[in-house]
C-alpha cells in the first residue's frame, strides 16, 4: 500500500508517517505544500526521508492559492460570521488538491492528514478529496489511534528513535499561510483571556505602531486587486506587499468565538493584514460601481458563500454556481480606493472609478441642479406609504 501524507515536519506528522508504516504496512510519500506558511521546506524534506518516507515532495502552491482561492473569495467579499476572512478555510482545499494530484502521479492508494477529530480541517480535507477523486481512501490517524496528547506522541517518537523538535511548546496552536495566521487552543481556550502580547507574527501591536498614518491606494480590475499605489503587481507580490504595509500598522487582528461545522464553539484569533485592506478597498470601489439591487442581492448571498467555504464545500456545485454569480457582477468593478492606515485601523478615505462609476455628482449634489426634480419625491412617497396607511386605517378602525 502507498499513502501520500500531508507532511509539515512537525511532531504530529512525523509520528503519523511512522504510524502509517507500522499500522498499514505502507510506503509513505511525504507531501509538503507551500502556501506561504514560511516553514523550512528543505528541512521538512530531509526529515521526511530520515523518518522513513519512500519519497518526499515539496510543491509551491502560493500562486495557485492566491489566484484561484484567495482572490475569488475576496471578489465575493467572503467573511464568516462577520469577522473571519477564511484564511485557513481557503488553504485546505488547495492542499487537498495537491494531495490528490500527487496520489495520482505516484500511484498511491490513499492520502492521509494530521487534522484532529474535533476540528473543521478534517472535513475540509476530506470533502475536497472526495469531490476531486470519489474513490480515494482517506486515512485520519487522530480518529483511529489510541494516542491522546503531546506526551503520548513524544513517548511514541522516543520509543522509535524519531527526532523530536526541542523547541519549547507554545501555549497555543498556530497555522500560517500567505493570507493569515490563526491561533487557537491552550491559553486561548478561555474566551475571557486576552491573547499574549508576543503571540502575533504578521502584525505590529497597534499601540506600538507608527504615530503617523500611512496612505495607500489599491486598484481593482473586474473585482480583483491588481495594483498598489499605481504599480501593477502579480497576485502573490500584491498580497505580500499589503501584508507588510498593513502589518506595520497593526491592521487585521480579529478575536472571535466562532461556530465550527462539527458543532463546537471555538475561540479563534486571526491576523489578516493584506486581506483586510483588500476587503475594505474592494467594498469601496463596489459602492461606486455596483447597482443597488445587485449589491443588495449579492450581500444576501455572502454569508451563504462564506459558510460553504468555511464548512469545506469549496469544490461543491453550489459554490461553483455562486462563484459564477459573484464573478459576473464584478465585471464592472474597476477603480481605486485610498486607505488610511493608523494604529490598527484601515479607513477608506477615497474611491474613484473611470468609466464604470454609477455615482453621479450632478445628481447627488445638495446644490441647485437641473437633473432631479425634487417634487417627484411626493408621488414616490405616497405610493410607498399606501400599504402603511391602509394597514393603519384598518387597525385604528378596529380600536387598536
Amino acid at each position: 500500500m502507498k499513502v501520500v501524507l500531508a507532511y509539515s515536519g512537525g511532531l504530529d506528522t512525523s509520528i503519523i508517517l511512522r504510524w502509517l508504516q507500522e499500522t498499514y504496512d505502507a510506503d509513505v510519500v511525504a507531501y509538503t505544500a507551500d502556501v506561504g506558511q514560511g516553514e523550512e521546506v528543505d528541512e521538512a524534506i530531509e526529515k521526511a526521508y530520515a523518518t522513513g518516507a519512500v519519497e518526499a515532495i515539496a510543491e509551491d502552491l502560493t500562486e495557485e492559492f492566491v489566484s484561484d482561492y484567495v482572490f475569488p473569495a475576496l471578489r465575493a467579499n467572503a467573511i464568516y460570521e462577520g469577522y473571519y476572512l477564511l484564511g485557513t478555510s481557503l488553504a485546505r482545499p488547495v492542499i487537498a488538491k495537491g494531495l490528490v494530484d500527487t496520489a495520482r502521479r505516484t500511484g498511491a492508494d490513499a492520502i492521509a492528514h494530521g487534522a484532529t477529530g474535533k476540528g473543521n480541517d478534517q472535513v475540509r480535507f476530506e470533502l475536497a478529496a472526495y469531490a476531486l477523486s470519489p474513490g480515494i481512501k482517506v486515512i485520519a490517524p487522530w480518529r483511529e489511534w489510541d494516542l491522546r496528547g503531546r506526551q503520548d506522541l513524544v513517548d511514541y517518537a522516543e520509543a522509535r528513535g524519531i527526532e523530536v523538535p526541542v523547541t519549547p511548546e507554545k501555549p497555543y496552536s498556530m497555522d500560517a499561510n500567505l493570507l493569515h495566521v490563526s491561533y487557537e487552543g491552550g491559553v486561548l481556550e478561555d474566551p475571557w483571556q486576552e491573547p499574549p502580547a508576543d503571540m502575533f507574527k504578521m502584525t505590529t501591536n497597534p499601540e506600538a505602531a507608527p504615530d503617523e498614518p500611512e496612505y495607500l491606494t489599491i486598484g481593482f480590475r473586474d473585482g480583483s486587486p491588481v495594483s498598489v499605489d499605481g504599480t501593477d503587481l502579480a497576485p502573490v507580490d500584491l498580497l505580500t506587499e499589503l501584508n507588510a504595509r498593513g502589518g506595520r500598522h497593526g491592521v487585521g487582528r480579529v478575536d472571535i468565538v466562532e461556530n465550527r461545522f462539527v458543532g463546537i464553539k471555538s475561540r479563534g484569533v486571526y491576523e489578516t493584514p493584506g486581506g483586510t485592506l483588500i476587503y475594505h478597498a474592494h467594498r469601496a470601489v463596489e459602492s461606486l460601481t455596483l447597482d443597488r439591487e445587485v449589491a443588495h442581492l449579492r450581500d444576501e448571498l455572502v454569508s451563504r458563500y462564506a459558510e460553504m467555504v468555511y464548512n469545506g464545500f469549496w469544490f461543491s456545485p453550489e459554490r461553483h454556481a455562486l462563484q459564477a454569480f459573484m464573478d459576473d457582477v464584478q465585471q464592472r468593478v474597476n477603480g481605486e480606493a485610498r486607505v488610511k492606515l493608523y494604529k490598527g485601523t484601515a479607513q477608506v478615505v477615497g474611491r474613484r472609478s473611470e468609466g464604470d462609476a454609477l455615482y453621479d455628482e450632478a445628481t447627488a449634489t445638495f446644490e441647485a441642479d437641473d437633473v432631479y426634480d425634487q417634487g417627484d419625491a411626493t408621488g414616490f412617497i405616497r405610493l410607498q406609504s399606501l400599504r402603511l396607511r391602509t394597514f393603519a386605517e384598518k387597525r385604528l378602525g378596529e380600536g387598536e
